[in-house]
């Protein structure tokens, strides 16, 4: 039997790996669901031993550098994810938890869109016209795609 030091280092270890199969190399080999899964394996071994938790592992950070092709950009406004959201239970309780943040009780109306091979952009027009795409990557400085 493993013991908890070993899982946590397996599933950092493995998590690195598809993290940078995915960012940097955009070669990704699992899944998203499978990384997401692995990813609450880790959490959940992390919070019943916050003592094991270190500062390089997967869930103390966000992805991994982008390609040095890419050129950074600032988003105007930030690409924000559901966190995992893959049914309607979980769905609705992503969105009480931003009810529940807001300050005036506005009730917040959603607009929401399949997700697609784990691709997601923001498209910029400038005057009605194309003007780039933006990834999420990593926070709020993206790569940049040309078309």
């Amino acid at each position: 039997m493993e013991s908890i030091e070993q899982q946590l280092t397996e599933l950092r270890t493995t998590l690195r790996h598809h993290e940078y199969l995915y960012h940097v190399m955009d070669a990704p080999e699992i899944p998203d669901a499978e990384y997401d899964r692995l990813m609450r394996e880790l959490r959940e071994l992390e919070t019943k031993h916050p003592e094991l938790i270190t500062p390089d592992s997967p869930t103390q950070r966000v992805g991994a550098a982008p390609l040095a092709a890419f050129s950074q950009i600032r988003h105007e406004v930030p690409m924000l994810s559901l966190d995992n959201v893959f049914d309607e239970e979980s769905f609705l309780a992503f969105n009480k938890r931003v009810q529940d943040r807001l300050k005036n009780n506005e009730k917040v109306t959603w607009c929401c869109e399949l997700k697609l091979d784990g691709l997601a952009v923001s498209i910029l027009y400038e005057n009605g016209v194309f003007s780039q795409c933006r990834d999420p990557w990593r926070w709020h400085h993206r790569g940049r795609y040309h078309v």
